[in-house]
């Protein structure tokens, strides 16, 4: 079998002949980032060859002058004998900024977990009577008021004597109520009075993002959050191409191994950091998008982006935590939020309890999460209609040329001075700049358009900016505007935005935009109609209202009718955590919402296409941007 050998980690694999590098680096140890899923079109996963040849099967954008220096793309590259490949050195910055906080819903009287704990006082075996401790412990539990009739696992059984005679018999139990699914369960089992050391985890597993907070049930207090990229984007930046990724059996279990592999490190850390073992955790609940619950249960996910859209569950049933894979008792109960169809899941009815839209009400609001998978929601009290539309990573710093995730060394904040072209920056965490992220993208569009150094439809004006404005490489075709000279940035490269780079971004503005337009015209109503505009998750966290809006990403509302909702997801995992009444009603919420399938809805390319403008085909929908384009000095 050939030897791949990756440099400058010096780790090697023997693999198969036609393996590609990719696959060869995760056999090796060696994560290589492929946003586009191994599709070979992002380029993002360049390797160099130092010795030995592969066979080439796509370019991905690779120029003929770096195919001679031995570039390769490591996604379409099969080996065919032994080969020593070298790694570029990652660039991407530090430690990410990532949103934990969201609003909190109105916390319940007492704590109503699923997973219950009890305290019971169990009678010592008498000499003479045949009763076990299994039957002690159900008498006991009966006469405490307890059900009737229970069961138990074979790991609570191994520690029921010992935990029966190390207090006295005094013991806490953990028990799951009866239910249609069956009888009452004791899933664990302490000695001694710990009903108020029950913890529990409420889990957002994101496309880009996961995180986990560790909530005290008894006092239904959030102890602590961590959050960190979610593994699984080393092998697609969107749940398209994880999808694609995904499309053999051992692909399948590395993405499921890489989302387990993030949660349970996080849970881990917060256990650390609390005292608390990770074996005492009973209840569960994990909120996500429905590829992203596919991919985390090993559930085929390919028919999710195949007509008719079919998702394998919606509604996952109650899980215990060995059959998910999480690090908390075996036995333990994991619930999920439910999903609504193929692109809107359990992530956004979750996000939903946090708002007035899962409670009565005529007044009709919209709610909008911004992500690599734009969701939309538009209703009020009595109805709910939702779509979701493929924005993309480009806000994530995918397919942008100088874009970066929101870390330090990212530029988050763009202004430019339409009189003598200097531009202003904010870089994360201070110091010079890498790179560009999402929030930095928007303010430099709408200060491009503003400063009349980009058109409508996308053009840079190389006859304005004072010079910044050049062909991107040695094409003409391509325009780049230069955002940081190369000897004021940290690489030591010029940080630019081009035309192609801009055209990605304003599909992704449009996508989101046109959702949006198009959910409203379904039902009659425009966006003078909305009371309030939700704006929910990460990256709608930093957005400059005002600049999205002036680019035709938001609609032209007034800026009090929005409300930022940050971590809406794991807000509502939290509420489900700890409220009956939150579980109840989050299963309403995804019993009313009408989805809606952008995919055979002929009417939405016609609003994408107008909204692939700045700010759009129609000014009249923008009345705002209109007027102050006007007053503009020159116009």
């Amino acid at each position: 079998m050939p030897v791949v050998t990756f440099l400058p980690a010096g780790r090697s694999a023997a693999v198969a002949s036609g393996t590609s590098l990719l696959d060869a680096a995760g056999a090796a140890g060696i994560t290589l980032a492929a946003p586009c899923g191994g599709e070979g079109v992002c380029g993002e996963c360049r390797t160099r060859i130092a010795s030995g040849a592969v066979e080439r099967v796509a370019r991905g954008g690779l120029s003929p002058d770096e195919i001679a220096q031995g570039w390769v793309l490591a996604c379409s590259s099969r080996v065919t004998g032994d080969v020593t490949v070298h790694v570029p050195e990652d660039v991407s910055g530090g430690a990410a900024q990532f949103v934990t906080a969201g609003v909190e819903r109105v916390p319940a009287a007492v704590a109503e977990p699923l997973a219950v704990k009890r305290v019971l006082r169990v009678p010592a075996p008498v000499l003479g009577h045949s009763l076990s401790d299994f039957e002690r412990l159900e008498r006991a539990l009966r006469d405490a008021g307890g059900p009737e009739h229970v069961t138990a696992g074979l790991d609570v059984l191994r520690e029921l004597a010992g935990a029966l005679r190390a207090s006295d018999g005094q013991v806490t139990v953990a028990i799951i109520p009866a239910d249609a699914a069956g009888p009452a369960e004791i899933v664990g089992i302490e000695p001694g009075d710990m009903a108020s050391a029950q913890v529990g985890l409420a889990i957002d597993v994101g496309t880009t993002t996961c995180a986990v907070s560790l909530v005290d049930l008894a006092r239904r207090h959030v102890l602590g959050t961590a959050a960190d990229y979610n593994g699984q984007l080393a092998r697609g930046a969107d749940v398209i191409s994880r999808i694609n990724y995904a499309r053999t059996p051992e692909r399948m279990a590395e993405l499921r191994r890489l989302v387990l592999e993030t949660a349970n490190k996080l849970i881990a850390e917060l256990c650390a950091r609390h005292a608390i073992g990770a074996e005492r955790i009973d209840n569960a609940v994990v909120a996500g998008n429905t590829t992203m619950m596919h991919l985390l249960l090993g559930l085929n996910p390919d028919f999710i982006r195949l007509e008719p859209y079919t998702p394998t569950v919606n509604r996952v049933p109650r899980l215990r935590g060995h059959e998910v894979g999480l690090a908390m008792n075996p036995a333990g109960c994991v619930l999920f939020a439910p999903g609504v169809g193929s692109y809107v899941g359990g992530d956004i009815t979750a996000g939903l309890l946090t708002t007035a839209l899962a409670h009565p009400g005529h007044e009709v609001r919209l709610f909008l999460d911004i992500g690599t998978n734009g969701e939309v929601v538009v209703g009020n009290g009595e109805w709910l209609m939702a779509c979701a539309a493929s924005a993309g990573p480009a806000f994530e710093g995918s397919g942008v040329r100088c874009g970066l995730r929101a870390s330090p060394g990212a530029i988050e904040r763009v202004r430019i001075d339409a009189a003598t072209g200097e531009v202003a920056v904010n870089v994360i965490g201070g110091g010079r700049p890498r790179g560009i992220c999402g929030s930095g993208m928007i303010d430099l569009l709408a200060e491009l358009w503003g400063a009349g150094l980009l058109d409508p439809s996308g053009k840079l004006d190389p006859s304005r900016g004072g010079g910044r404005v050049r062909p991107a490489g040695s094409s003409s075709r391509n325009l780049a505007y230069t955002v940081v000279p190369a000897e004021n940035s940290e690489t030591g490269a010029a940080i630019t935005l081009d035309e192609r780079d801009i055209q990605n971004l304003l599909r992704t503005k449009a996508a989101v935009y046109s959702a949006c337009a198009i959910m409203l015209k379904s039902v009659g109503l425009d966006f003078n109609a909305l009371a309030e505009v939700y704006v929910a998750g990460g990256f709608g966290r930093f957005l400059d209202l005002e600049k999205s809006i002036r680019i035709g990403m938001l609609p032209d509302l007034p800026l009090d009718r929005f409300t930022y909702l940050g971590n809406s997801a794991l807000s509502g995992a939290q509420a489900m955590l700890c409220q009956a009444a939150a579980r109840q009603d989050v299963v309403r919420l995804a019993g009313r919402v009408t989805y809606l399938e952008l995919n055979v809805d002929p009417a939405y390319m016609n609003e994408y296409t107008a909204a692939l403008f700045l700010p759009h085909t129609d000014l009249g929908r923008f009345p705002t941007v209109r007027a102050a384009r006007a007053t503009e000095p020159g116009r």
